[in-house]
């Protein structure tokens, strides 16, 4: 048969993949070499095809593959194009194809291909199969990268042969299988077959192989343990934990790595942690354990987070001093480090255990009454009778002083860039970037339009050349972009610059997607503006703007606004009105500020010094409680909910696009809308309450239906301007309920910014929290997470004002959990600490008094005694500093 070289390239176009083989067959090297030219032609020729052609890259992508593989000469370039992503189109190797193109190779190339194949971590896995092959042909060694040992053991999972029988009977068993332990992430196969019952299941099919002698048990246990010591996720340990259990090690193996189960116990995962401790703990049983070796145990496991592992640690320490009491001298001292656990109930059960065990010994005594200063004040009484009088060192004589973050300062944005150069290279930057922030999108929208108006030639001069790249810049590129629905952005207006479509073109085809959340009002805004903008460059370009902020909040300072209108009167210009309305949106309302504005003796003038006054203030807020959404499958708890009311001013001298952001609006159930939120800091940010309210679904979301992502913003509103009424402090209030602890903390942020700006009312929001622990949208173990985070900060005294106001409720029956819940013996655990940290001295919350007097020893009631008597230490010892002043 005499093959062509059109005859090759006719089947490739075809994807006649099947009957490469047998035209490639009589190609000598060079003729094949000749051939790959043609081959990269059509590869190319593919790369550069549109969308359109999909179906007809995906027939040729496997044939093409085949035939550049049979033609390539080197190892180095068969594997490149093997891997190319545009050959594979996510489909697997045509393997035996491929083995019948490269079998006449020689077996040291063959080798060589298949370990560059193997070095490739984007298609190893997939590629197992050919390498496997490779391998068995060239008689070389079995790669061992972490791709191969991925694609080794999903072959073996997907074979129909048991495991256990599989693993006997491949030849790269002992080779791959110490790897299983070595690589990277775990291994996929090991994770994702959990069911002891599966026959695929790798802990089980292991241990048996280790029970007939074909695998070294030591090297499991080295590799488990090896593996767990390296640390990742409790899901990711998780098969490793089950080859530990399989293999059943023996008293003997676990003391070998005694050393091993104490570093997990200090450090892994909880889950692992405690399967550590336990294998401790059942040495220590059968006197394995040295005193020393299970001291330093319990200095790690004691320093955890975790009670149950802190308590655990605790009864295995009192098992061995009852056991052995001449142990005592040696691990008694490692209570110590119980002393200083957060946890009183903890702190209790050391000094319970080093009470119960005590020994004369005065070094002893002395180490522990060092360490006792760390206690609750609740226990350190009793401490200086177990220690001696100088257990406790006195009581600090200076006073508490709260610590709370400085407050925000405003952050002016830098100035507009001066050069046309500067200018291009930021609106450049920024079309070209994912994420934009307020100040650098303004700075860049100002310095066209400045630009614009100075010289709009050498402007678009330079501005061609970087926007080269856009679709809207390129007729071929911007007829598939047509029909496209857009929302007017930077590019609008550069393209305004550039002339290089009708103004407006794109603007008719974006349409606001019909929705009840606040988004609609503020795109129409946010989008008239850029518009306006666009427009006026091709038709008469403005100086500058005026709402260009002057800080990176979006906010506008009143001066600067005055002094921008004094400029356009000497100008002669007109304010653009949807320019204006967004500068009266932005600026900061200083009273101050409203004699320079009516003395411009111009409308604008008197439309800012009315705004300055009452037609700025923002759109009054109604709360009221609406019942569950009542989505299927849940259940919910009813919320609160905000309504906002109507600005007349707004509604009234605004452009249309803006009446949006002021027509009275139903709290939505949900906002559906996922644009970002520039928006919110850029449009309104003098009125965080309305923004409040119009967040709050978002924010209820995360604490209801464990949304994430929605409380980022709070931060930012804590920030803003105007008052912090109401609204804002209820969102806060559900935030600090967040499911996903990252919005919880961006709540505690909030809180502590509006603390630190003297804003914070401590009943309000104590006062919402407790109706938000009622209604069951915050749960109160969420909330003590967050109050303890903003406690450890230094804000003792904040976070004990807002308690005392949400505690009431609680304790009388008003709240979820209220008498019974763990959560709200939570709570009180911690208004406790911030109590006794800042020496409150403040009348005790409604119903305390009755919890304190409840029977049994549950945690609401130990804690709502610590709470009682810490209160009326303060007390006592305040009014005893009175009698004291002269």
């Amino acid at each position: 048969m005499n093959t062509t070289h059109d005859d090759v390239l006719a089947t490739v176009r075809g994807g006649r993949t099947a009957e490469l083989p047998a035209l490639l067959e009589p190609l000598d090297r060079d003729r094949r070499k000749a051939l790959l030219a043609g081959l990269k032609e059509l590869r190319g020729e593919l790369r550069a095809s549109g969308w359109e052609r999909w179906q007809e890259r995906n027939l040729m992508s496997p044939a093409l593959l085949v035939a550049g593989a049979g033609c390539t000469t080197g190892a180095a370039a068969t594997a490149a194009w093997l891997g190319a992503r545009d050959l594979r189109r996510w489909q697997q190797l045509p393997t035996d194809l491929l083995l019948d193109v490269l079998a006449g190779r020689d077996p040291q190339w063959l080798g060589d291909l298949a370990h560059r194949l193997a070095a490739r971590s984007a298609t190893a896995e997939q590629d197992y199969p050919l390498i496997s092959e490779l391998v068995r042909l060239a008689g070389c060694p079995m790669p061992t990268t972490d791709g191969c040992v991925e694609g080794w053991a999903a072959a073996l999972g997907a074979s129909r042969t048991p495991l256990p029988t599989a693993l006997r009977g491949d030849p790269h068993f002992t080779t791959l299988l110490p790897r299983l332990f070595e690589t990277a992430e775990p291994v996929r196969a090991l994770v994702g077959r959990c069911d002891p019952h599966d026959p695929h299941h790798w802990p089980g099919a292991l241990a048996a192989l280790a029970a007939g002698g074909h695998v070294d048990r030591a090297a499991l246990l080295d590799g488990c343990t090896a593996r767990l010591l390296r640390g990742g996720k409790p899901a990711q340990l998780k098969p490793y934990q089950a080859i530990l259990q399989a293999l059943s090690p023996t008293d003997a193996e676990e003391g070998e790595r005694a050393a091993d189960w104490i570093a997990l116990t200090a450090d892994a995962p909880s889950p692992v942690a405690g399967q550590a401790q336990q294998t401790l703990a059942r040495l220590a049983a059968a006197g394995r354990l040295t005193p020393r070796l299970l001291a330093e145990m319990s200095a790690a496991a004691l320093f955890r987070p975790e009670k149950k592992l802190v308590r655990a640690q605790l009864v295995l320490l009192g098992k061995e001093l009852r056991r052995d009491p001449s142990a005592a001298p040696e691990l008694l001292p490692v209570l110590g480090d119980a002393f200083g656990h957060p946890d009183t109930d903890i702190q209790e059960r050391a000094l319970n255990l080093a009470a119960a065990h005590l020994t004369d010994d005065p070094a002893l005594r002395a180490e522990l009454a060092d360490r006792a200063t760390l206690l609750s004040p609740a226990h350190r009484g009793r401490a200086a009778d177990l220690f001696g009088a100088s257990a406790t060192a006195a009581e600090d004589t200076e006073p508490y002083r709260e610590i709370l973050p400085p407050p925000p300062t405003p952050v002016p944005i830098a100035p507009t860039p001066e050069t046309v150069a500067e200018t291009v290279e930021l609106v450049a930057a920024l079309v070209n970037s994912r994420t934009v922030e307020v100040d650098e999108f303004e700075r860049a929208l100002d310095g066209l339009v400045r630009h614009s108006h100075r010289d709009r030639a050498a402007l678009a001069e330079a501005l061609g050349p970087a926007m080269a790249g856009r679709w809207w810049f390129d007729p071929e590129q911007s007829r598939y972009h047509t029909s496209s629905v857009r929302e007017p952005g930077l590019e609008d207006v550069a393209a305004a610059v550039l002339g290089a479509r009708p103004v407006g073109e794109g603007h008719r085809a974006f349409v606001s997607r019909p929705s009840d959340c606040h988004h609609t009002g503020l795109r129409h805004a946010h989008h008239a503006r850029l518009t306006e903008t666009a427009r006026r460059i091709t038709d008469r370009p403005l100086p500058f703007l005026l709402a260009t902020p002057t800080e990176r909040s979006g906010s506008l300072d009143p001066e600067v606004l005055v002094a921008r209108l004094a400029e356009y009167r000497r100008l002669g210009e007109d304010p653009a009105p949807a320019d204006f309305a967004q500068a009266l949106l932005r600026v900061r309302r200083d009273p101050a500020a409203v004699s320079a504005a009516a003395a411009l003796g111009t409308p604008e003038g008197d439309r800012l010094a009315a705004w300055l006054g009452p037609d700025g203030e923002g759109a009054p807020v109604t709360r009221r409680v609406a019942p569950a959404m009542g989505y299927r499958y849940t259940e919910e708890p009813e919320r609160i909910v905000l309504d906002t009311g109507a600005r007349p001013a707004v509604l009234r001298d605004f452009p249309n696009p803006f009446r949006e952001l002021a027509r009275p609006r139903d709290a939505s159930e949900r906002c559906w809308d996922s644009w970002d939120d520039i928006a919110l800091s850029a449009v309104l940010p003098e009125d965080r309450e309305t923004l409040a309210a119009w967040w709050l679904p978002a924010v209820t979301a995360c604490a209801v239906h464990g949304g994430r992502g929605g409380a980022a913003v709070l931060p930012r509103l804590a920030a803003a301007g105007g008052p912090a009424g109401p609204a804002l402090h209820l969102v806060i209030a559900v935030g600090l309920g967040a499911r996903h602890p990252e919005d919880r903390l961006t709540a505690v942020d909030a809180l502590l910014t509006l603390a630190a700006r003297g804003e914070l009312d401590t009943v309000r929001l104590g006062t919402d929290l407790a109706e938000l622990l009622g209604l069951g949208t915050v749960k109160p173990g969420r909330l003590a997470d967050s109050l303890r985070t903003a406690a450890a900060t230094g804000a003792h005294a904040t976070t004990w004002a807002v308690l005392a106001a949400a505690l009431p409720a609680l304790l009388t029956g008003g709240g979820s959990g209220s008498g019974t819940g763990v959560g709200t013996g939570e709570l009180l655990a911690l208004a406790a600490d911030c109590v006794e940290q800042s020496g409150a001295a403040s009348p005790e919350p409604a119903g305390l008094a009755a919890a304190a007097t409840g029977t049994g020893r549950s945690r609401l009631v130990t804690q709502s005694v610590r709470l009682h008597d810490a209160l009326r230490r303060n007390r006592h010892a305040a009014e005893a500093r009175v009698v004291a002043q002269p």
